[in-house]
């Protein structure tokens, strides 16, 4: 699901290096065929779902030293983060917060509990 700007994403503001990750829907049935009941793939250590919304990054320090020739209002820089909307996100759920934002559930996530990232577009 990509961000527009007429769906529920568009006020969701993501802070610093988190991601915003909608669990993708576990398999309900075995590779021989067994119907699993609800809630076993929620226990597996290692998730996956779609990025949904990421913060700016991780913040770049300001340097300390006060220079007069410099403007009182700098902004604030970031490195930016290597996920980015659309992308299937394979992340570690003890790194993960799970909420439940209008009746869905999502995970936040840093981007330090993501192991793996596949994206469409061409390399």
């Amino acid at each position: 699901m990509r961000l527009t700007t007429d769906n529920k994403f568009k006020k969701l503001i993501v802070i610093g290096d988190r991601v915003l990750i909608r669990p993708a829907k576990p398999n309900e049935r075995t590779e021989t065929g067994l119907y699993l009941p609800p809630g076993v793939g929620e226990r597996e250590k290692v998730q996956q779902g779609y990025v949904i919304k990421t913060g700016p990054g991780y913040a770049i320090p300001l340097p300390v030293e006060d220079e007069s020739w410099k403007s009182s209002e700098e902004q604030v820089k970031y490195v930016p983060l290597q996920a980015k909307e659309g992308d299937l996100a394979i992340f570690l759920l003890s790194g993960a917060t799970e909420v439940l934002y209008e009746n869905d559930k999502y995970y936040i996530v840093p981007q330090s509990a993501i192991l793996m990232l596949e994206r469409e577009e061409d390399i």
